[in-house]
């Protein structure tokens, strides 16, 4: 149980390190969260700061999701007998949640999308590349972050139903525990973006600019 709880808390912490903020700061010199809107992300980073803080942030955030499970691996090769399978997603969630409430940050952080994408690609890369080619049509195609995000959340659930292969640490034909670890992160995202569905039902939801 220590082991569980101890990869949870390094989870948590890892995703409460917000790279929009200190990148912003260190770049800019103010908070990401006081500019645009308000959102300590990769897209808010883009409006607010430019392309190059952008850039680090979202390799910054990807990574928090990458390390954590790396993490959750590290624990469950030095402890034995563990269920490995539920100290990954254990991190999955909890850096997710670290994101987007982050300790050191006064727990008003980001929505965690760029951190669930380094999750999902450790997690299941086939799942992950596919959610991603989705994200960015979408993106593309609507100019809406938020658009993609929440079909690419939406989408992980039922393609951990359908695909039984490629995660970093099989459970077997049995995929169960994998459905209940996409469904939270699923709902979390689609938490963190309900103010963007309420704009996109309303059609005053932000779009980007992709010539700039």
């Amino acid at each position: 149980m220590a082991t569980y709880i101890i990869v949870a808390i390094i989870a948590y912490l890892l995703g409460s390190i917000s790279f929009s903020i200190i990148i912003s700061k260190r770049v800019a010199g103010f908070d990401v969260r006081e500019k645009g809107s308000g959102n300590a992300g990769t897209t808010n980073v883009l409006r607010s700061v430019g392309k190059r803080a952008a850039l680090l942030t979202l390799i910054g955030d990807i990574l928090k999701g990458v390390v954590a499970i790396l993490v959750a691996i590290l624990a469950g090769k030095i402890v034995k007998n563990l269920d490995n399978a539920l100290l990954v997603q254990i991190a999955g969630v909890c850096v997710i949640l670290g994101h987007t409430f982050p300790v050191f940050f006064k727990f008003k952080g980001g929505k965690g999308i760029a951190t669930s994408l380094g999750v999902l690609l450790m997690t299941n890369w086939q799942i992950g590349l596919i959610c991603l080619v989705y994200a960015l049509i979408l993106i593309a195609l609507t100019r809406m972050v938020s658009v993609g995000s929440l079909v690419a959340a939406l989408l992980f659930p039922v393609l951990v139903l359908f695909i039984n292969q490629n995660y970093i640490v099989p459970t077997g034909s049995d995929n169960w525990s994998y459905l209940i670890y996409s469904i939270i992160i699923a709902v979390l995202i689609i938490f963190n973006h309900r103010e963007n569905i309420k704009r996109i039902n309303e059609g005053t939801e932000n779009k980007i600019s992709l010539k700039k």
